[in-house]
C-alpha cells in the first residue's frame, strides 16, 4: 500500500496559508509544539498578522494560562510576557490587535502595541483603562499612522485630544466605535476633525437628538451609523429623513427616556450601559 503523505511533510507555503486562519492560542500552545516543520511554519509574519486577544482568558486560574505555563516552563504568568512573545513572533507585521475588554492590558502593554511594534497597525480594539492610563491614550493613537479603525469599550477622558491626535497622524482613518456619553463637545470634534468618517457606533451609549442631527450633518460620507439601544433619541421622522442617505443606519431599541421613565437628558456617564 502507497504510503499517505505526512501533514508534517507538507510545502512550508501551504502550513503558512492554514496557520494563518489560527488564533494565538493554537499558535502559541499548538502548532510549535507538534513538530519542527510546524514550529518553522508558525514562525512566518504572515501567521500573526491578526492579533485578537480577546478570547484568551488570561486570569491566573484558566486552562490557558495554567497551559502555557507548563508548555513555557513559567513560574508565573505575565501578560506583559505574553505580549513580548507574540511581538517577537509576528515582527512588526501585524495589521489588527484586539485587546481583552478589561483584564491584562495595562498602559505599559499598550506601549509595546506602538509604532516600534507594529507600524502597520490598521485595527485596534482598546481594553477598558483606568482615568490615569486614559490621558495616554492620544499620545499613544498618534503613533499608528495607519490606523483606519479605532474600538473603544468606553469612552476616555481625554477623547477630544485623541481625535485630534487622530486627524494629525492617522490620514485614512475610516471607523470609530465607543460606548458613553456622548456630550456636545465630543460630536463637535468629530464633525470638525473626522468629518470623512465612513462608519461609526455608539451603540448603548447615551446620545441626545441633538447630537446625533449634528453627527448626520457634520460627517456627509457616513455609510454606516449604528446607535442601536441608545437613550437619548427616538428614531422618529426628523432623523429617518436625515439618515436616509446612508446606507446602512441602525437605530433599534433606542428610546428618549430609561426604562423608569426618568428623563436622561443629564444622564449620569455611570448610568450608560457598558459592554
Amino acid at each position: 500500500m502507497e504510503e499517505r503523505r505526512r501533514w508534517e511533510e507538507m510545502d512550508m507555503d501551504c502550513l503558512v496559508n492554514i496557520f494563518q486562519r489560527l488564533g494565538l492560542e493554537d499558535l502559541t500552545l499548538g502548532v510549535p509544539f507538534l513538530c519542527k516543520s510546524w514550529y518553522r511554519a508558525s514562525l512566518d509574519p504572515l501567521c500573526w498578522r491578526v492579533l485578537d486577544l480577546e478570547p484568551l482568558d488570561f486570569m491566573p486560574w484558566s486552562k490557558f494560562t495554567k497551559r502555557f505555563m507548563t508548555q513555557y516552563s513559567l513560574h508565573h504568568f505575565s501578560f506583559s510576557g505574553f505580549m513580548k512573545l507574540v511581538a517577537m513572533r509576528s515582527r512588526g507585521s501585524a495589521i489588527e490587535l484586539r485587546f481583552p475588554p478589561v483584564f491584562g492590558a495595562s498602559m505599559h502593554d499598550l506601549f509595546h502595541a506602538s509604532s516600534d511594534r507594529w507600524p502597520g497597525l490598521k485595527k485596534v480594539v482598546l481594553p477598558n483603562l483606568l482615568m490615569e492610563d486614559e490621558v495616554h491614550i492620544p499620545e499613544l493613537v498618534a503613533k499608528w499612522k495607519e490606523l483606519e479603525l479605532l474600538e473603544m469599550q468606553s469612552k476616555p477622558a481625554s477623547f477630544s485630544e485623541m481625535v485630534t491626535e487622530i486627524s494629525r497622524n492617522c490620514k485614512n482613518f475610516a471607523g470609530l466605535r465607543m460606548f458613553g456619553s456622548i456630550k456636545k463637545d465630543d460630536v463637535l470634534a468629530i464633525v470638525r476633525l473626522l468629518p470623512k468618517l465612513k462608519h461609526l457606533c455608539f451603540d448603548k451609549s447615551y446620545l441626545p437628538k441633538e447630537q446625533l442631527l449634528m453627527i448626520m450633518d457634520g460627517c456627509k460620507e457616513l455609510e454606516k451609523l449604528s446607535v442601536k439601544d441608545c437613550i437619548g433619541f427616538e428614531a422618529d421622522e426628523e432623523v429617518m429623513r436625515k439618515t436616509s442617505g446612508i446606507k446602512i443606519f441602525e437605530s433599534e431599541g433606542s428610546k428618549l427616556f430609561d426604562d423608569s421613565g426618568y428623563d436622561t437628558d443629564e444622564c449620569d456617564p455611570l448610568y450608560v450601559h457598558v459592554i
